[in-house]
């Protein structure tokens, strides 16, 4: 793995950020649905879709080719936002401090399992 910085947006291919694209999107759809279209789940399944949407968003992501630290910068902001968008009578759905927090375990989670990723790659022969 190179130390040198990757630029926000690194040429790997429309695919890569395609996906990440397609991620984003799901991503607005999961956070901005109004109270009255999220389903009921039993409690702290909210979490783990929490959890999970911004691990895939922060994998996605570095496929991409963005950075590790302006990924985990703008994710952890996005997270921020997304709760307090959330409180917004148009949403009337609820800000939760635990939801951000499990936004940011996404995001470390995903952030740890691309760099797990990228060495057992770059440790495999050609």
């Amino acid at each position: 793995m190179s130390s040198r910085p990757t630029l926000l947006f690194a040429d790997h291919g429309a695919l890569a950020r395609g996906t990440f694209a397609v991620v984003v999107l799901v991503s607005l759809a999961v956070l901005f649905t109004p109270a009255s279209g999220v389903p009921s789940a039993p409690p702290g399944v909210d979490k783990v879709v929490h959890g999970l949407l911004f691990a895939v968003l922060a994998v996605s992501g570095r496929w991409a080719g963005i950075s590790r630290w302006v990924l985990a910068v703008l994710l952890v902001l996005y997270a921020t936002a997304s709760e307090l968008l959330q409180s917004l009578d148009v949403l009337n759905r609820s800000t939760s401090l635990a939801d951000v927090l499990a936004d940011v375990t996404g995001v470390a989670v995903g952030l740890l399992a691309w760099d797990a990723l990228a060495r057992r790659r770059a440790a495999r022969p050609t």
